[in-house]
């Protein structure tokens, strides 16, 4: 039921044919929000999280359930293939007018494919499949991050896998930061 639901998810945001609901929001605020509800995976998940987000509000303008849904399923990716007792790096950084959200972790195995590659449908880095999963959190994250105004990016740099997502700084917030 749940890969159905992904999948019908997934088709909507890639053709555009997706509600939003779109509102100024704390950008900052959103993301802890989601790492305060996934507290018990976190804690279940044995590794460390550093976190680096501003006190003040950084504000956005998105869809605030489809933003949420992009990071529980970049954080859960994290619980999941992050290396055995290693750490994963959430920091929210502001340049000129954008706001960016980085997360960064160390994977548990071998990452032998290129950024493209693991944005495809049904695509998992864990080629031997020992987690659950069904390939589509990635895709999600990027259809809905693009459907809400946003970029989405992967880089790889060996073992480090490095999501970022960002968005332009909405109203005042701009001026007051820059």
């Amino acid at each position: 039921k749940a890969l159905i639901l992904d999948l019908f998810d997934l088709s909507r945001a890639s053709s555009g044919d997706i509600r939003l609901e779109m509102e100024r929001l704390d950008f900052g605020k959103l993301i802890r929000q989601t790492l305060a509800d996934m507290d018990e995976q976190v804690t279940q998940s044995g590794l460390a999280l550093k976190v680096n987000i501003p006190e003040e509000p950084v504000y956005v303008l998105s869809d605030g359930s489809k933003l949420y849904r992009v990071f529980q399923n970049l954080f859960s990716n994290a619980l999941k293939y992050s290396l055995t007792g290693s750490r994963v790096y959430v920091e929210l950084l502001l340049s000129g007018n954008e706001a960016a959200a980085i997360i960064k972790n160390t994977a548990a195995y071998e990452m032998n494919f290129v950024e493209e590659e693991i944005l495809e449908r049904f695509a998992r880095g864990d080629q031997a499949r020992s987690t659950e999963g069904s390939g589509l959190g990635l895709a999600i994250a990027q259809s809905f991050t693009h459907a809400c105004g946003g970029n989405f990016a992967i880089k790889i740099d060996g073992d480090l896998f490095k999501v970022t997502v960002s968005f332009k700084v909405a109203g005042e917030a701009a001026a007051a930061i820059s």
